[in-house]
């Protein structure tokens, strides 16, 4: 069985629903929380495939401030050199664009909260995995940093009128997605209760974030769980021609 390397970098932000699209498509989840000081391994030997999660850190953060993201880093430069089918989100996707050799920093226009459309642009028509999506599709946002730069070479496969840089791809199969596809509704609830600050920039209350969230759950289930069995079919596919090789 293809295996995934799932890196969760904080508690705050589990695989959740994208586990279980991604086990239901024929993966084995090998999932490692950084949180409660699982170690990640030193290279992706062993596995076919990558998901960097988010969490509260921030990307402009130290070693010394997030010694965590040290080896994540390593991992998705790793990811990059070698074009490992891998999906980073939100706060993994940060870091994947400052490995690339793009930049971060803190969104000029505040916090993006809430849940919200994107808009694909033109060349994610011929992208195996954005390519079937909606050309509006429903996301869930919740970042207070933005990818300002993308790395060099990448393709920008979706935007929205607050930050351009919603998703990305670097090479063939290195994806990175600013937001969350992910949540659910006790998830979205944690979060806003966590962050009166990310709430209160989104100019609604709480239980309205929270309502609107759960009233396009559905719809991101709809459209992100099959996303995520075509991107499960890039990790199958690295590991059928890693067993042919050997």
């Amino acid at each position: 069985m293809a295996r995934l390397l799932v890196v969760v970098p904080s508690d705050t932000d589990p695989p959740t629903r994208l586990g279980e699209w991604l086990s239901d498509a024929g993966l084995e989840l090998d999932e490692r929380r950084l949180s409660t000081g699982e170690p990640l391994p030193a290279d992706l030997t062993g596995h076919d495939g990558l998901l960097v999660l988010g969490g509260p850190q921030s990307s402009l953060d130290s070693a010394e401030v997030s010694p965590e993201l040290v080896g994540v880093r390593h991992l998705l430069g790793q990811a990059l050199a070698a074009d490992v089918p891998t999906l980073a989100i939100c706060l993994g996707a940060q870091l994947l664009a400052q490995v690339g050799g793009g930049s971060t920093r803190v969104g000029a226009d505040g916090p993006e909260v809430g849940a919200t459309l994107v808009a694909k642009r033109d060349a994610a028509d011929a992208d195996p995995v954005f390519g079937p999506l909606p050309l509006s599709p429903d996301v869930l946002e919740w970042h207070h940093d933005e990818i300002d730069r993308l790395p060099p070479g990448s393709t920008l496969l979706a935007s929205n009128p607050a930050y351009p840089n919603q998703a990305y791809r670097v090479g063939q199969h290195v994806y990175g997605l600013q937001f969350h596809i992910e949540t659910d509704e006790p998830l979205v609830r944690q979060w806003a209760e966590g962050d009166p600050v990310g709430v209160a920039s989104s100019g609604l209350d709480l239980e309205t974030v929270c309502a609107r969230a759960a009233a396009v759950h559905p719809d991101l289930a709809e459209i992100w769980a099959p996303f995520a069995g075509r991107f499960a079919a890039l990790v199958r596919a690295r590991a059928g021609a890693r067993a042919a090789g050997g």
